[in-house]
């Protein structure tokens, strides 16, 4: 099922921002993330905001989307007024942007650009599965704008995949790579995830080493979460699936980043792994040091100032409110000044650059040198660093700095 929307507070018909998150707008760099929530199939193992036509029910299409994707963004310009606010990053998210048609993602990209403006070198990112482009698509959307692309590889194991639900086969990713890097793409990302059940050490090393095989310039590798909700829940509780083993993720993670960093990939997020600072996703660094961003479709998250807010979930009661000129906002909440400090810190001490040591309690910093999980040359500059295996440990250690 898609996820459950938290609760908040109220938000004004018309989406108007507390002064406060308009103070200072302008001074920190501005995102757009666009969710495109369709598919084609649902994964097992996934709990997004995400609709397959059988669900999608009436009021709302894939064909229409591109248009209300569009009134959002002018009412995104509406609400934060005449602030001038070049666009840095724009990312497409889901489901899977690419069900849409090349033509709409581009009329989507280009409101943007005509209601903010895109900042010279933007950065724009689309989403993709293998299955769902072939040379024309890709041609078409880097001539829209698009320089970036992400594909959701997973792993190069058929079993594997197939526990995720997943409906391309391994040789896919190396052919629609090829044809990213043709079409003229800068970056290319690889989605993988490790410890799906009846993933054994040697089908991971083979995924790494077949993504690292088609030439990216960027890595992504998640551990495999069980979400609540799931398909792939219920296989675990029913016991058809073992759930995952932490030990072995942990040795998974380990052997990323040994043979990424082998291939000239370097981390700079936990997750992450990138050529260089070129390479490294700049949207996301936007998300992880506390950036504005605006949060297009249902579902869809928003930050601008330290008000978070969330669209409403289904796509036709989002249609719905946008075709009346309301906001699509389910709900927000104003970050108090501790709730910034935290969660900075459980933001930034994910990054390679780490979170500066004064937002954090210095004997506990202390203690966690001495433990081998925060590097100890960097406190001396004020920052704290995770070791790596402070980022095996991340969570605990972000739990006790805080």
């Amino acid at each position: 099922m898609p996820s459950i929307l938290p609760d908040g507070d109220p938000v004004p018909a018309d989406g108007a921002l507390p002064d406060s998150a308009l103070d200072g707008l302008g001074t920190r760099p501005f995102a757009f993330y666009v969710h495109v929530p369709f598919c084609v199939t649902r994964c097992g193992y996934c709990d997004f905001n995400t609709y397959t036509a059988t669900e999608l029910g009436p009021g709302a299409s894939r064909e229409s989307y591109a248009d209300t994707a569009i009134a959002e963004i002018r009412l995104a310009r509406r609400v934060l007024g005449a602030t001038d606010l070049p666009v840095e990053t724009v990312f497409f998210g889901g489901g899977t942007p690419t069900l849409l048609p090349p033509d709409d993602l581009g009329r989507i990209l280009a409101a943007i650009d005509a209601e903010f403006g895109l900042a010279p070198g933007a950065e724009v990112t689309t989403e993709a599965n293998p299955e769902s482009v072939d040379e024309g698509y890709l041609g078409k959307l880097r001539a829209a704008g698009f320089n970036r692309v992400s594909y959701g590889m997973q792993s190069a194991r058929e079993h594997v995949l197939a526990v995720l639900d997943r409906s391309h086969t391994p040789g896919r990713v190396p052919q629609v790579v090829d044809w990213t890097r043709e079409a003229g793409f800068e970056h290319v990302n690889l989605d993988l995830i490790y410890g799906t059940p009846g993933e054994r050490d040697e089908d991971w090393r083979a995924s790494l080493e077949a993504a690292l095989a088609t030439g990216p310039d960027h890595v992504s590798a998640y551990a495999l979460i069980v979400e609540e909700g799931t398909r792939l829940a219920a296989r675990v509780r029913r016991g058809e699936l073992a759930a995952p083993d932490d030990d072995a993720m942990a040795d998974r993670y380990l052997m990323a980043e040994e043979l990424l960093g082998s291939y000239g990939l370097r981390w700079y997020e936990i997750s992450n792994w990138a050529s260089g600072p070129e390479a490294a996703c700049r949207h996301n660094l936007l998300y992880w040091t506390g950036a504005d961003w605006w949060g297009v479709g249902p579902g869809a998250h928003s930050h601008v100032g330290g008000t978070r807010w969330w669209n409403v979930k289904h796509p036709a009661a989002h249609a719905s409110r946008l075709g009346e000129r309301l906001s699509p906002a389910h709900a927000r909440e104003v970050l108090e000044t501790e709730d910034r400090r935290v969660e900075r810190v459980m933001l930034e001490l994910r990054l390679a650059e780490g979170c500066p040591v004064d937002l954090l309690d210095d004997t506990a910093v202390r203690r966690a040198i001495g433990d081998g999980l925060l590097e100890p040359t960097p406190y001396e500059r004020g920052r704290a660093v995770l070791t790596l295996r402070g980022r095996l440990l991340a969570d605990a250690v972000v739990r006790d700095l805080t």
